[in-house]
């Protein structure tokens, strides 16, 4: 009785120090490797653009290339809207440098092995993996600490969410934030 009691406190707990953001409210200040190895601060970012925050389950597979692609595709659009792309996921750094460089990614990855910014944002996640890419024809392995659910966040200039999405189409990611950053002026 006493360790059933014990375990239903810990969850309840648990459920309570889960983040649940929502548009208006004040984006978490986080910071994490990028896909250089760098530190990379929000707060050198927030209110300088708006900050696109997408997070993806894991580098090289089908889906997060896909919505890393169409990120890709439209960055110019992007960019002359004010905004600054930044993907999140699990990954660990070399995981993020390979993918960037693979696909010609051109914004910044970080690297949420530990689920910390996942966690800041209320994403949730769930365990690790790893997947297998041929690069330069050599099969390469990639490990994450953390599978990261596929949720986008926009950040306005003030640094208040300005747009959540927990259910991403991963290809049409992109456009969907444009539209949403085209109604923020």
């Amino acid at each position: 009785m006493n360790a059933t009691l014990a375990l239903f406190v810990l969850a309840a707990l648990s459920l309570q120090d889960k983040v649940d953001l929502k548009v208006g409210d004040a984006a978490p200040s986080f910071s994490a490797k990028d896909d250089a190895g760098a530190d990379w601060k929000s707060s050198d970012h927030v209110g300088k653009k708006i900050l696109v925050v997408y997070f993806y389950p894991a580098s090289f597979t089908p889906g997060c290339t896909k919505e890393a692609c169409a990120y890709r595709d439209d960055q110019k659009s992007l960019s002359d809207a004010g905004a600054e792309v930044i993907g999140v996921s699990g990954d660990e750094v070399k995981n993020q440098e390979a993918f960037k460089k693979f696909h010609k990614l051109n914004f910044t990855l970080l690297a949420d092995d530990q689920g910390e910014v996942a966690k800041a944002f209320g994403v949730d996640t769930k365990s690790g993996g790893t997947v297998k890419q041929k690069i330069d024809d050599k099969e390469e392995q990639f490990n994450r600490g953390v599978t990261e659910m596929r949720w986008t966040f926009v950040i306005d200039k003030a640094g208040k969410i300005a747009y959540k999405n927990t259910k991403v189409d991963a290809p049409k990611d992109s456009k969907t934030v444009l539209e949403v950053i085209s109604k923020l002026k």
